[in-house]
């Protein structure tokens, strides 16, 4: 099958047609043609107005299986990521049993043989992901697993975290940390201010982020090595990240790409799709976290994808889980952060940013290459419903609302994903 992707603009700073608009041949899952002439093609594409990129690579994942199923398998979940412009996903590991053996290394990364999107397991740092006992890291490594974390579970025992960090050195591993102090956090469902007094919500301060950055960062200075911070929402966190970037430490982070769409004022109608840790917070964090995209504090955007079942989301807001299903929707999320930051930053922060800090390699837009491509529409209306919903779950803020930026296609491994 051959496409042609006509007046498209590329986005892609290592490609020498970075900027430009051309068209684009894609035949036999190769780039056969990059240039203004048209080529003949069976389909094509009228792409003026949208951004080509490498395909997007999402560093935060969640999926159900195995041991999950009902709210996300793999075949569900992979398709959800093909819709939302992803060809490559870091999966989390905490699935039933938790990704913690080389058996369960090897089933997640063979899956993808036959797919468009690729699996890149990742593996629990300690057993059942509990922050007991520390797994044999490099015998996952050696199975595949490319990063190690404890997934949506903070890694809360500070020896844990330590040996880790020197651990991970024999073979230049990244760990992987969501920053949470579970103590400080406990019991809460919302952010900590006049919000959630308001509404009689228990709250999960800043400082149950900031507190564990620092001492994770001090650590990180005393044992050496690589972290990486999931999902940073606190405008200290930000700070002390940025000052320990220029101490010159191997520390970096991501944001998830709709932490910045709402606030926790937002929380009023007591949507439980609303409900995600670490919780929307204020516009001041807002305004921090774009800070840090701008200047790089923060190089990669995740979609933190968590799909949940109905009997998890429809509950009293205090009982229902954290959580959005959001692969899909990342497209309309950047297409609004594009407003204050340059298109430029975000795609890197989708594309090459998490293939580097992975130690993957970053596909290329070039003549005779296999096309691994995600083209986007920034103004294509489309709404998130069962008829577009490629996911198992539904719990989305965005459920059966107009939304502005779509994923187009989806090429790679041979294969391509268009919009319904």
């Amino acid at each position: 099958m051959s496409f042609l992707l006509k007046s498209v603009t590329i986005y892609d700073r290592a490609s020498e047609f970075h900027k430009q608009r051309l068209n684009v041949l894609i035949d036999r899952g190769k780039i056969a043609y990059i240039g203004k002439d048209t080529p003949e093609a069976k389909q094509i594409i009228e792409a003026k107005g949208s951004i080509l990129s490498v395909g997007w690579f999402d560093m935060n994942v969640s999926f159900g299986d195995p041991g999950l199923e009902h709210k996300e398998d793999l075949a569900s979940g992979l398709s959800a990521a093909a819709a939302g412009g992803f060809t490559g996903i870091g999966l989390l590991p905490n699935l039933k049993p938790v990704t913690q053996t080389k058996n369960a290394v090897s089933y997640l990364k063979s899956y993808d043989r036959s797919t468009l999107t690729q699996v890149f397991p990742y593996a629990s740092v300690t057993v059942d992901a509990k922050g007991e006992d520390l797994t044999e890291m490099i015998d996952l490594n050696a199975a595949g697993a490319v990063a190690f974390t404890d997934g949506v579970k903070p890694i809360w025992h500070t020896d844990i975290l330590l040996k880790s960090l020197q651990y991970l050195q024999k073979f230049d591993g990244l760990l992987i940390t969501k920053p949470e102090d579970v103590y400080i956090s406990k019991f809460g469902v919302m952010h900590e201010g006049y919000q959630s007094t308001v509404l009689g919500m228990k709250g999960i301060p800043n400082l149950a982020e900031d507190i564990i950055v620092q001492r994770d960062l001090e650590l990180l200075e005393y044992a050496g090595g690589k972290i990486h911070f999931s999902n940073i929402s606190s405008g200290r966190s930000i700070d002390l990240i940025r000052k320990a970037q220029k101490k010159g430490l191997k520390v970096s982070c991501d944001m998830a790409a709709y932490q910045t769409a709402f606030e926790d004022t937002d929380l009023d109608t007591f949507d439980t799709n609303l409900k995600v840790k670490p919780p929307f917070r204020t516009a001041k964090d807002n305004s921090a976290l774009i800070k840090g995209l701008n200047d790089g504090t923060i190089e990669v955007i995740t979609s933190s994808h968590k799909p949940e079942d109905e009997e998890s989301k429809k509950l009293e807001f205090d009982l229902a889980e954290f959580g959005i299903t959001s692969l899909q929707t990342v497209g309309h999320n950047l297409v609004e952060l594009s407003q204050k930051v340059e298109w430029e930053i975000l795609i890197e922060a989708l594309t090459s940013a998490p293939r580097r800090l992975l130690n993957l390699k970053v596909p290329k837009i070039k003549e005779g290459e296999f096309a691994n491509l995600t083209l986007l529409d920034p103004n294509w209306e489309w709404e998130l419903s069962s008829g577009t919903n490629w996911s198992k779950s539904e719990n989305s803020p965005y459920w059966g609302s107009k939304l502005i930026g779509q994923v187009v296609a989806t090429f790679a491994n041979g294969k391509s994903h268009l919009a319904r």
